[in-house]
């Protein structure tokens, strides 16, 4: 024991001396390592009584908090020293750092998000990557439909892909809610390979929208629609409806307002109809109900489809679609006000 009493106040001496982490060091390999004196005759305490084992244990314990409450001291003093060091003039000028305006496709979809969930909608969001059994089956797209030639696909596999349109996201929903009624709204990014021109990009956002309950028709989604656009574009754009076709709607519409060129008389802007196509929509197929867990005899709904990039080109008269996409400073300077 009193060999082990020398130790201990060795090991408080030198802790006395230590500056630096690297003293620290030395400190811990000589006095607390696996190859220290005292954990050497802790590897001998079969030699001693048991009086003497506590004791042993007792000192060693003693020394790793002092050992401890020094590693602690000198973190501390560094910690001081870095402060000190690298202390800001705060006299000196400040960097100028310009505020850039916000890109008008996140302006776009912030403004149609909030307007949805004004009517009761919620967000649901989902991956870009899905299976085709979401993105395309689920939606009564099957694999030898001639749709699926007008959305060129990015497959990552067999299965895999990158989502054509942000419908998958209601098809993950339907399933979640097993047969209960629904009112989404599912922005996200879709990919096609298409051709890059004035209107149209590989890659797009887009908003979808789905409300599925008992005794939903087509009256519901026209007044839903005519709300969303005359709140988007001002209350003196006409609406007109057409019929389409879209696998996943039964009857499908296509949405267009009145050319704000030309008052619906028809010019270039219009290619001389006096109209502008701005979305699709229809009431739910139901055999994408029966697909997605949902009786058709009790629910109907309704779905559609917001080109985001369109409606930002329509709202603020852009050019071109890879404006959004270029990061040009120019171009996004001019939404700072906006």
């Amino acid at each position: 024991l009193k060999k082990i009493e020398i130790i201990k106040k060795s090991l408080i001496e030198k802790l006395l001396l230590v500056k630096n982490q690297l003293d620290l060091k030395q400190v811990y390999d000589t006095f607390l390592s696996k190859k220290s004196k005292i954990n050497q005759l802790i590897g001998e305490l079969k030699n001693f009584t048991i009086d003497e084992r506590k004791k042993i244990y007792e000192i060693r314990s003693f020394m790793q908090q002092k050992f401890n409450e020094k590693v602690i001291e000198i973190k501390n003093e560094e910690l001081k020293r870095k402060i000190i060091n690298e202390k800001i003039d705060i006299s000196l000028p400040a960097n100028n750092f310009s505020i850039l305006g916000i890109n008008p496709l996140y302006l776009v979809e912030e403004e149609i998000i909030n307007i949805f969930l004004g009517l009761g909608f919620s967000i649901c969001e989902s991956n870009d990557i899905d299976s085709d059994h979401y993105n395309f089956e689920l939606m009564n797209i099957p694999k030898d439909h001639v749709v699926r030639d007008m959305q060129d696909t990015f497959y990552l596999d067999n299965e895999l892909l990158m989502c054509t349109h942000t419908s998958h996201v209601q098809a993950h929903v339907m399933e979640e809610f097993k047969g209960q009624p629904i009112r989404i709204i599912s922005p996200g990014k879709c990919f096609r390979r298409d051709e890059d021109d004035l209107t149209h990009s590989h890659q797009f956002m887009q908003i979808e929208g789905l409300l599925i309950d008992e005794n939903i028709n087509l009256g519901h989604l026209k007044k839903i629609l005519e709300f969303f656009i005359k709140k988007i574009f001002g209350l003196n754009r006409k609406i007109r409806m057409r019929n389409s076709y879209f696998p996943f709607t039964e009857p499908s519409i296509e949405i267009d307002i009145s050319c704000d060129k030309c008052n619906s008389d028809g010019c270039v802007n219009c290619k001389n109809t006096g109209y502008i196509e701005i979305l699709g929509a229809g009431i739910v197929n139901p055999k994408v109900l029966i697909m997605n867990g949902y009786d058709p005899k009790k629910y109907s709904g309704f779905a559609f489809g917001i080109g985001i990039e369109r409606i930002a080109i329509l709202k603020y008269g852009i050019d071109d679609i890879r404006r959004f996409y270029v990061n040009d400073i120019r171009f996004l300077n001019e939404f700072k006000k906006i």
